[in-house]
């Protein structure tokens, strides 16, 4: 049986190579030479941390987890290694499987796939896709831009695509790597179609975000305290004032105003995102990969626009959090918002505006860059050449973070005291500059840096919370 298997294998591949014109001689140099590609290190044999820097190579980003699932379908024998037996084992059922779903989609036979054809094996697979999203599927795909998909390109495309490829993974598989990035600063979840419900992203995202910035909450009380003391400010004085003033609701004011930006910041940044991909693909001549320092850009834009607009509540909350009790009980929050705009005017509710959305791009890239390379030195002298794990993951992004947030700290302290000033107060700072210097010369460097110790703090539990309550609300809502 096993020999019949072999010689309809052996019989399909002499349809293929047929179709592409290219001899076994020919096919036999390709995959070596593919092989090679990824054995840079002239091992005979192919690691996991081969597989990942190969794809990397090749701009399909780690975060997508494929070099996992490639190396694992890879090696057949489980032994952690992947021989050029077992490489050439995959490609052959690869090219077969991409042969036939080729075929399938060019249902005219003409040897291509147009761009209709692609259209309708599209919709009966239930998924939508508008002309200019077709367009630009096929533009990825089409290396020659000649209108028309062979199945070279088929096959270059999708060889080292992991999954069955169906017309749905397919899609999907486009979609991530030409259409969803992930920005720093721009927290869009993977895989988001236009078949799939986005406000379910966006609610799994909010809870996930409310969630953690409940938990979390204390620590970002105790950091604003801090940030705003001209004196010498430390946290066991300020622990101790919050509890006087207001007790253990003290430490959760301003939270509500926190939890309600969720939403409507992450769904700005997503579109915002989005459309700014696009504008720099137009502008760069390629929209099918803008690059790191694109989706850098990208995220930090979307970002900064996000936070402009859901600025005020920012603001607001930082009074909130800053102002004096009134008989033991939290300001009101409609009457401490009116009265901002009764006294200072609409400009009040951007007061430190500037200092915050100058710190969001270097932040990205210094957390960016960190995590990267703190991964890649785990993977080095830590593990060997395996994969990362969620806890070395979870480790990297908490010490890129901190590091970050670190870096661009004195501007989140000027932003903060800007914020818990009021613009008619006559002691008030001028502006970002007229800050910075009265910061410096009051308080010398360290007041760039007051309540940087809880802030920090926050980093880990945030992190994992959030990443804990995301992946769980996913399965709730049957996003995986």
């Amino acid at each position: 049986m096993g020999s019949g298997n072999n010689n309809n294998k052996n019989h399909t591949m002499d349809h293929v190579l047929l179709a592409l014109g290219e001899t076994r001689e020919e096919r036999d140099v390709r995959i070596r030479s593919l092989f090679n590609f990824f054995d840079g290190k002239n091992k005979e044999y192919l690691d996991y941390g081969q597989i990942e820097s190969g794809l990397s190579a090749l701009k399909i980003p780690p975060e997508y987890k494929y070099a996992r699932e490639l190396f694992k379908v890879c090696d057949s024998n489980s032994d952690g290694r992947v021989t050029y037996h077992e490489f050439r084992r995959y490609m052959d059922d690869k090219e077969l499987e991409l042969y036939r779903i080729f075929q399938a989609i060019d249902v005219e036979h003409s040897g291509s796939i147009l761009p209709e054809e692609l259209w309708d094996a599209l919709v009966k697979a239930g998924i939508e896709m508008d002309d200019e999203e077709l367009a630009h599927f096929v533009e990825h795909v089409d290396k020659d831009n000649n209108g028309i998909i062979t199945f070279e390109e088929w096959r270059d495309f999708l060889l080292l695509y992991p999954h069955e490829a169906t017309i749905e993974n397919i899609y999907h598989h486009w979609e991530r790597v030409c259409l969803v990035d992930i920005g720093e600063q721009a927290v869009i979840p993977e895989g988001i179609s236009k078949h799939v419900d986005r406000s379910k992203y966006f609610l799994a995202g909010g809870i996930a975000g409310a969630t953690s910035r409940t938990v979390t909450a204390p620590l970002d009380r105790l950091k604003v305290v801090l940030q705003v003391q001209t004196a010498r400010a430390s946290i066991v004085p300020g622990v101790m004032k919050i509890w006087k003033q207001d007790g253990l609701l003290g430490f959760y004011r301003g939270n509500g105003l926190n939890i309600v930006k969720v939403a409507p910041e992450s769904a700005i940044k997503f579109y915002a995102f989005e459309m700014l991909k696009n504008v720099i693909g137009d502008a760069q001549g390629s929209k099918s990969d803008i690059g790191t320092s694109g989706r850098l850009l990208a995220g930090g834009m979307a970002g900064g626009i996000a936070q402009a607009a859901i600025y005020p509540l920012d603001l607001i909350k930082t009074r909130l959090q800053t102002c004096a009790s009134e008989g033991g009980r939290a300001p009101n929050l409609g009457t401490l918002t009116k009265n901002i705009w009764v006294h200072e005017g609409p400009r009040a509710f951007y007061r430190g505006l500037l200092p915050s959305l100058i710190g969001m791009i270097p932040y990205a890239g210094i957390d960016l860059t960190a995590y990267d390379t703190l991964k890649d030195l785990s993977r080095t002298y830590i593990l060997k050449d395996t994969e990362p794990g969620p806890l070395v993951q979870l480790g990297c992004g908490t010490i890129s973070g901190a590091l970050g947030a670190t870096c661009v700290y004195p501007l989140q302290v000027i932003r903060t005291r800007l914020q818990a000033q009021p613009s008619n107060d006559t002691s008030a700072y001028k502006g970002m500059s007229d800050a910075f210097w009265k910061t410096f010369q009051r308080e010398g460097f360290r007041g760039f840096y007051k309540g940087i110790l809880p802030n920090l703090l926050k980093v880990v539990p945030a992190a994992s919370i959030t990443y804990m309550v995301y992946e769980n609300m996913k399965k709730n809502l049957e996003l995986e």
